[in-house]
């Protein structure tokens, strides 16, 4: 079995089955009869884009980040995503930057860019950070506020390191 056809096999278990760890999948792996390692699959897992979400019964589980079904309530989607991987988020003029931890920051953005948000031309993803563009009319200061308020935060600016805001 080639590397993409495991990867796609893997795909299509996370869509089925709730799995919430990388030993699930290769047991479910073996079960058919498919040879992997735990290191495989954890290599797998990051290749596919994978995240760790609670899904409506509240049950941890790993999806593709970008699985069509994560696309049926955009709003809702990117305020899961946020509150569960947004750390900080500062503005200037229009434009936001959004802090994850290391290696989420591509998965934020993809919700961000599928989202309907208001005034939001585009964004830059990179390892822990984002970079957001607000419309003029919309200005980064009113959407830095409604990023904060759909990732769970306060209203009230707490001063982080090297001056960052959250």
């Amino acid at each position: 079995m080639t590397k993409t056809q495991r990867q796609h096999r893997i795909g299509e278990l996370l869509e089925r089955d709730v799995i919430s760890t990388a030993a699930q999948v290769v047991a479910r792996l073996q079960a058919e009869g498919i040879s992997a390692t735990q290191a495989t699959v954890t290599r797998d897992l990051q290749e596919l884009g994978t995240i760790k979400v609670r899904d409506e019964h509240g049950s941890r589980r790993i999806v593709v980040a970008s699985a069509p079904n994560m696309t049926s309530a955009p709003v809702d989607h990117l305020r899961r995503m946020m509150g569960e991987w947004v750390v900080s988020v500062d503005s200037s003029g229009n434009l936001v930057v959004v802090r994850t931890p290391p290696g989420c920051a591509h998965v934020v953005a993809s919700a961000l860019d599928r989202s309907v948000l208001d005034g939001v031309l585009g964004s830059v993803a990179g390892d822990d950070t984002i970079l957001v563009i607000a419309s003029e009319q919309r200005g980064g200061l009113s959407l830095a506020a409604e990023f904060r308020a759909l990732a769970g935060f306060n209203e009230a600016v707490v001063p982080t390191k090297k001056g960052r805001q959250s």
